[in-house]
């Protein structure tokens, strides 16, 4: 992948361990994860939405206008290249953890926007981890409907559904269940 991100453009990122390997063990890692993840990434993307699984990850970001695009590109991989690191000390294991370093397909229409929002936000429910999405803590669902602070670009998420009740409407929709196959990480 030697595509750089481009300023202003959306995308989604995503990325699996290998095999059956989890790439998140405790509530440790995925605090970590999110943190190194902030401390490379966020000069380059504003973060719209994510979510944690215990076996792979979702991003929805915007990078930013003043992000020069290989600088991001390299951010992004140094992130993972540190968590897998960091995480191969802690469990004394070798080798990759990521199936790839990362996968992300540019969010090129307003409808697409949408989808992928809500696609990420029912993950959890989808993979059947929780019955209701909305009681997965390692997404940014609650984050965004919460009032509490957040690093989360809450404001263009909500005014882009409409406002909190229809943001947390749309996500109810049965047929926000059904998504094209493109946008699976499977």
């Amino acid at each position: 992948m030697t595509d750089p991100f481009s300023p202003g453009e959306f995308f989604h990122v995503y990325s699996r361990t290998n095999g059956a390997e989890l790439l998140f063990r405790t509530e440790e890692n995925y605090t970590y994860f999110l943190q190194k993840y902030q401390d490379h990434c966020s000069l380059y993307f504003s973060t719209l939405a994510y979510c944690l699984l215990p076996n792979h990850f979702h991003f929805l970001i915007r990078v930013e206008e003043s992000a020069e695009p290989e600088a991001a590109l390299s951010a992004f991989f140094n992130f993972l290249n540190g968590y897998a690191k960091a995480y191969n000390k802690l469990y004394d294991r070798h080798g990759g953890l990521f199936q790839r370093k990362f996968k992300r397909k540019q969010v090129d229409r307003e409808s697409y926007l949408s989808q992928v929002i809500i696609y990420i936000h029912r993950n959890p429910q989808k993979h059947g981890i929780v019955e209701d999405f909305k009681n997965w803590k390692f997404s940014s669902y609650n984050g965004l409907i919460s009032l509490k602070t957040t690093k989360l670009d809450r404001d263009f998420i909500l005014d882009w559904f409409g406002g909190l009740e229809q943001f947390k409407k749309v996500h109810e929709l049965e047929q926000a269940a059904d998504f094209p196959e493109e946008m699976s990480l499977e």
